[in-house]
């Protein structure tokens, strides 16, 4: 079964068109990324799956129920940890979890989820004295009350230093290890790149790419880099590079020839360059980030809109 189904979401706040007929699937225990630039519909996306808005046209699945007609359900079953979240100062962590625990109406082992998010020492401490990573985490505890088996996550790193993002990430895979399936929309491409299975990539509104990182580059002319060290660099050389057969594109880089290859072997392409154009003293290959994809697929549609 499908954990989230959405087939033909659009959302309209007026003359603005936040969502433009999205169809997505996320699958049972996936992490799942959602990508896009500010304002690219992400968190209108998540508020049509929360039924905190209603879309325009087009139905919303969550974990079987229909989002708009069981929207209680799917925030019974849903863990939640919102981008504008914020924490009772006045209160402790073990009250937060246990607010939690009244206000869904479930059983809970609080001290079991408090050792889960890593904060089990700090549980009788006033919120106020936490860190942004230990609030991060608080909140991340208040969505796993009763042991959802979807979370839903904006932005999940926000703010953090790279220690309180790594734990985020090792706190993703533990609970999607225990069969939760992990929804969350990031800007930080790091985190997406280290845990998800597959992403997602909205822009404008509508979706430009769903696959797998790995997918996305082989779909993709930035799937691999050649950066070559060549006995002579300017910018004739790099004219005539870019002139072969299956180069895509060259440039210099931090003095070094900046290649990528279409539809050709990156073997074929540094032969070509020492046979045909100049000598090759050196070169490394390097795996397109998945920032320099979603840089990609964005200016696609920029390209194609304009």
């Amino acid at each position: 079964m499908a954990a989230i189904e959405l087939e033909g979401v659009t959302k309209r706040f007026g003359d603005v068109l936040a969502v433009d007929s999205l169809d997505l699937t996320v699958d049972d225990g996936e992490i799942f990324g959602f990508l896009g630039p500010n304002g690219a519909g992400k968190s209108t996306t998540i508020d049509i799956l929360l039924d905190f808005v209603r879309p325009t046209a087009g139905t919303a699945t969550v974990l079987g129920h229909d989002a708009q007609t069981d929207g209680r359900a799917v925030r019974r079953r849903t863990g939640v940890l919102p981008d504008g979240y914020h924490v009772y100062d006045r209160l402790t962590g073990r009250h937060h979890l246990e607010f939690a625990r009244e206000i869904k109406g479930v059983e809970a082992d609080i001290e079991g989820v408090l050792e889960r998010v890593r904060i089990a020492d700090a549980a009788d401490r006033k919120a106020g004295g936490y860190s942004k990573g230990m609030r991060q985490r608080l909140v991340l505890a208040m969505a796993l009350i009763g042991d959802p088996d979807l979370l839903v996550l904006d932005e999940p790193s926000t703010g953090l230093d790279p220690n309180g993002a790594r734990e985020m990430r090792e706190i993703l895979r533990e609970e999607n290890a225990r069969g939760t399936t992990v929804f969350f929309s990031s800007h930080v491409m790091e985190q997406v790149e280290a845990v998800c299975d597959r992403v997602a990539i909205i822009d404008r509104g509508r979706l430009v790419a769903v696959d797998t990182i790995d997918g996305l580059r082989d779909a993709s002319e930035t799937g691999e880099t050649l950066y070559v060290y060549v006995s002579t660099l300017d910018d004739e050389i790099v004219a005539d590079v870019a002139a072969l057969d299956g180069v895509g594109s060259a440039s210099i880089e931090d003095g070094r020839l900046r290649v990528t290859a279409d539809d050709v072997s990156k073997f074929a392409v540094l032969h070509a360059i020492d046979t045909d154009v100049t000598a090759v003293q050196d070169f490394s290959v390097v795996e397109s980030s998945l920032e320099d994809l979603f840089v990609r697929y964005t200016n696609e549609r920029q390209e194609v809109d304009a």
